[in-house]
């Protein structure tokens, strides 16, 4: 049986919403310490496309709204609209922890889950993808929204830190065209940056510096659920 990526230990997570002036401020401070991913190339960010799965009661998006400490969603991603590459993902949250299981899977494998056809899904010989196929059988988990948006990655040795800010967030209702990056997609909090920060064990103090210094509180912040807002 092959066997699904996943993250050795939960991570650290805090999110921080902010404006285009508190975003320039950070972004330069986080230059002057850290790297940019070396995944980035020269433009220097790349795009991210996501597709959301929840059940018919919206239980992943009604446990994001009443802050259950436990939690779970399913996703598809792919990067700068290249679908030649995808990953399927779980992300587990626990309070301010979060774990990440992933499996890849192809452009054929996500046409025939939208045209309805499961078939294939027990044959793959992933565990995360026989766990997704199980819970579109006996939950009615279905493909629900697109989230796209692009993000900007930095990274800080010690700590193992990652520092992202992810910007130009849009939304779109799950169809096919999204394989061949026509779907419609509408912006959502067009002036706002989310910043978020994982660490392993500890935050270096010059990244909490770097990060905090006159910005507001962390805050909780989904950007599924502010997705979800334009088709529920």
């Amino acid at each position: 049986m092959k066997t699904s990526n996943s993250s050795d230990m939960l991570r650290q997570e805090l999110k921080y919403s902010l404006g285009r002036a508190e975003y320039a401020a950070i972004r330069q401070r986080c230059g002057a310490v850290m790297h940019l991913d070396p995944h980035v190339g020269p433009s220097g960010y790349y795009d991210i496309t996501s597709l959301y799965f929840d059940d018919l009661a919206d239980s992943a998006l009604m446990q994001n709204y009443s802050g259950v400490s436990r939690r779970e969603k399913f996703r598809i991603r792919f990067y700068n609209g290249n679908v030649s590459t995808l990953h399927l993902e779980k992300k587990v949250k626990y309070g301010g922890l979060g774990k990440k299981y992933s499996c890849p899977m192809n452009a054929e494998q996500l046409r025939a889950m939208l045209d309805g056809d499961l078939s294939w899904m027990m044959d793959t010989g992933y565990p995360l993808m026989q766990e997704l196929y199980c819970r579109m059988k006996n939950d009615l988990v279905r493909p629900k929204t697109i989230v796209s948006y692009r993000r900007e990655p930095y990274i800080y040795a010690p700590g193992n830190v990652r520092v992202t800010f992810d910007y130009d967030i849009r939304s779109g209702i799950c169809n096919p065209d999204m394989i061949s990056g026509n779907a419609l997609l509408v912006p959502v909090s067009p002036d706002r940056v989310i910043l978020e920060v994982k660490y392993d064990a500890f935050l270096p103090d010059i990244i909490r510096m770097i990060v905090q210094e006159g910005t507001p509180r962390v805050q909780a912040f989904s950007k599924y659920a502010a997705c979800r807002q334009y088709d529920i």
